[in-house]
């Protein structure tokens, strides 16, 4: 059974290039079939990091967007899609006007919306409208990011206020962050998840046995945060 993965949030600057990274690294890693759908036109992260696993879809055209349910029917693989921020009234428009939530419940395709947020005051306000929107219609992962801040008590507030709403349709987690020199390496480098760990050529710029290491105990906490969020989230 394919799965439809939204990555968004509508804050900029909250990591939401990171998590579609992660997710596909981990869905590569465990053998899933997969597809990355990048979206965001400007930053187009998948495009760069896995291009051979991801095709652009422009959110301004329903002929385009529509590729994320013709995939999901077409072909039993986990489907990507990275958004980029201040995209959810494209996102509604798409999703309103087709009826897509009922079409997904109706042909059993699973939904998630991964939410990003950092411990701004915008991000908490941006979220509480996502939720009181969505919360008891979609399957919601809240992922605080704690390479984007390390005070999440009103995100957390906000969170416990909703859940007697939303019941188990939404789960949070605190995503780790990886060592900042570490991270921007990796991304200087254009490496996948798999490269940052796995390249050591000495023929190639890679990163050094103790950034490889600190990558590995990274993506090692982010797998074990992901296979309980999908043990929790209410399919």
């Amino acid at each position: 059974m394919s799965t439809i993965h939204f990555i968004g949030g509508e804050k900029g600057g909250v990591g939401k290039s990171v998590l579609s990274r992660l997710l596909s690294q981990y869905f590569l890693d465990r053998g899933m079939p997969y597809l990355g759908l990048d979206a965001d036109q400007s930053h187009a992260t998948l495009t760069r990091f896995y291009p051979e696993f991801t095709r652009p879809i422009n959110l301004d055209s329903f002929e385009s967007t529509d590729q994320v349910m013709e995939e999901a029917l077409e072909n039993d693989a986990q489907i990507l899609i990275d958004l980029p921020a201040q995209s959810e009234r494209f996102l509604d428009r798409w999703i309103d006007q087709n009826g897509v939530l009922d079409m997904c419940a109706e042909l059993q395709i699973p939904l998630v919306y991964w939410y990003l947020v950092d411990d701004g005051q915008d991000s908490v306000a941006l979220m509480e409208t996502f939720l009181a929107k969505y919360g008891s219609r979609l399957n919601i992962a809240i992922i605080k990011n704690e390479g984007r801040g390390t005070n999440f008590a009103a995100i957390d507030a906000v969170l416990h206020g909703s859940a007697s709403n939303n019941g188990n349709r939404t789960q949070h987690a605190a995503l780790p962050a990886l060592h900042r020199e570490t991270m921007r390496k990796i991304d200087e480098l254009s490496f996948s998840f798999w490269g940052a760990e796995n390249i050591k050529d000495k023929n190639l710029e890679h990163l050094s046995l103790m950034e490889r290491q600190r990558t590995r105990v990274w993506v090692k906490k982010t797998y074990s945060l992901f296979d309980d969020l999908f043990t929790g989230l209410a399919y």
